[in-house]
């Protein structure tokens, strides 16, 4: 290979194309701006934080994972998901302690990023995914009950707890906040038919804005934002070391949540363009750099925004100058239109999050899994509940353990197969002559659940006295594989059945030899092929054969 074959390693921080396709990514940052102006306001009030807090997370956090994160059309900013754990910390902890386990998590994602485990993501199951996205939807929209009611009641850091309280102070409702909320969520709909430039979500919280303001109405609003950019500050007791320890686990919450959800928007971007493809090693160092930066600023954890992401996209954007834009714009805003946005009704932001929500359900996916296998719209039914009714970190943690036990069911049921005996037999041998030989054939890296297998069908079918494995399809084994091979050839000696391997590749054979297991099995119960194992166990077979073969030249 010359020099010039070599592949070029991706650069950590890499500004290559920065200023291409500067009309593109000028329209696709404005515009990812206008849609993440009321979203920043919305989840801020959804995590129990300042809705200023929402707005500067977006400017910085959005600034600084366009510049060092892995993908080149990420729009970063507070997501529906990070503020369904964040109300509950900040309920618990407080807004100083929610800054500390920012930090905290954001070195815990740029530690998962050197470390190159961004891949990892690939390997969380599409039921459990399906689960928790579809459970963050219900949490939210329930969430945003009180301010579409218009009940000035506190946040409670659990689901049902919560929507308990809503339900007991129902008689208290706002009609005139209802109202609001209605308009928006009617405008979220029904604009679109007339206008696709303008984001329907902006244009209801305009509208909601300006009937409340005209008429005077008695609704709660968001209150005074400062007419300012965010600014470096201080984090109280970010060095103590009891603080730390406190925190640990909603620091540990927060970077799963927050790595999950970007890197699976990186893909979902991944797949709407044709420019570069994003790496997750250095998405996961731009998004916790960006935790670690934030909460400086007076902001809250942030994530890869899934639908902001999609409308730069679509919007033209194709670099990370996109994504820049997208926070400078939101700064422009901040500073021109603070004191209009104190005046927007809070049941306006719950309209547009109740639409956020129904959307974000995966209809599709329910539709699909259910008409798949039940065992995976199980799978996603069990993580969804956890979900709702615990946390997500636990429901992705129980969707794995559900989503694992299941493989391993399948492929216990997948990779053997016993042999039919026409498969087995030279043509012309007679069949009664192998009734004490069975014969399986194993597919796949390793095999599960398979020493309980032979020894049910042992006891059914007695008169078997070899079995043979029929390994040439297996390219390797783990330790997993050779606990089973081991507890298969013991079970087998139990019950006067010989063991037989037939078609060791060179690394499962290697394997086994550094095992021991090779040994015990012993070198005469290995062959190269099947005919040749099931010749040396029946003469009468290896002269029908060697006849047949005579007969055949």
């Amino acid at each position: 290979m010359s020099i010039s074959d070599t592949p070029k390693q991706p650069k950590l921080f890499s500004f290559d194309g920065l200023f291409s396709g500067l009309r593109g990514d000028l329209t696709g940052g404005l515009t990812a701006a206008v849609v993440a102006l009321p979203l920043a306001l919305a989840f801020a009030v959804a995590s129990g934080v300042e809705p200023k807090a929402g707005l500067y997370t977006a400017i910085v956090a959005g600034i600084v994972a366009a510049i060092f994160g892995g993908s080149p059309v990420q729009i970063t900013g507070p997501t529906g998901a990070m503020a369904v754990i964040l109300v509950g910390i900040v309920a618990k902890y407080g807004i100083e302690k929610v800054w500390i386990a920012g930090v905290m998590a954001g070195i815990i994602q740029v530690a998962l990023g050197v470390a190159k485990l961004g891949q990892l993501v690939k390997f969380i199951p599409y039921p459990v995914t399906a689960g928790f996205t579809n459970g963050i939807a219900v949490i939210i929209f329930c969430g945003q009950l009180n301010n579409f009611f218009g009940l000035q009641i506190p946040h409670s850091d659990h689901f049902l707890p919560g929507l308990w309280q809503t339900i007991t102070h129902i008689e208290a409702l706002n009609w005139v906040a209802v109202g609001l909320a209605l308009v928006v969520i009617g405008t979220n709909v029904f604009w679109p038919k007339i206008n696709n430039t303008i984001p329907g979500s902006l244009v209801g919280l305009v509208l909601a804005t300006a009937i409340a303001a005209y008429f005077d109405l008695d609704v709660p609003t968001i209150g005074v934002i400062p007419q300012s950019l965010p600014m470096p500050q201080g984090i109280p007791h970010w060095n103590d070391f009891s603080v730390i320890q406190e925190l640990i686990n909603p620091a540990l919450a927060l970077a799963a949540l927050g790595s999950i959800e970007s890197l699976l928007s990186a893909v979902v971007a991944d797949g709407m363009t044709v420019s570069e493809k994003h790496n997750s090693d250095r998405e996961l160092i731009g998004q916790g750099l960006a935790n670690i930066i934030v909460p400086f600023f007076g902001g809250i954890p942030a994530t890869g925004a899934i639908a902001r992401t999609a409308i730069n996209v679509r919007s033209g954007g194709t670099t990370r100058l996109s994504g820049v834009i997208h926070g400078v714009a939101l700064a422009i805003i901040v500073l021109t239109l603070a004191p209009l946005a104190a005046q927007i009704p809070l049941a306006a932001l719950a309209g547009i999050l109740m639409v956020v929500s129904l959307r974000m359900i995966e209809w599709e996916a329910i539709g699909l899994l259910m008409r798949a296998t039940y065992s995976d719209f199980a799978v996603m039914i069990l993580t969804w509940l956890v979900t709702i009714l615990f946390d997500l970190v636990l429901a992705v943690e129980v969707g794995l353990i559900a989503a694992g036990a299941l493989f391993i069911k399948r492929m216990s049921d997948l990779t053997l197969a016993k042999m039919p005996e026409t498969e087995v037999f030279p043509p012309g041998v007679p069949l009664e002559l192998g009734k004490e030989i069975a014969v399986y054939r194993v597919d796949g890296p390793v095999f599960f659940g398979a020493a309980e297998r032979f020894v049910t069908f042992l006891r059914e079918q007695p008169e078997v006295k070899y079995l043979i494995l029929r390994l040439r399809y297996v390219p390797n084994m783990d330790t997993t594989g050779l606990v089973a091979l081991e507890d298969i050839y013991h079970d087998l000696e139990r019950h006067n059945c010989r063991l037989i391997l037939t078609g060791l590749q060179p690394q499962v054979q290697q394997i086994l030899e550094r095992s021991g297991l090779l040994k015990t099995i012993g070198l005469s119960n290995c062959f190269e092929t099947t005919t040749d194992a099931i010749c040396s166990l029946n003469p009468q077979i290896e002269r029908a054969t060697q006849l047949i073969a005579t007969n055949l030249n």
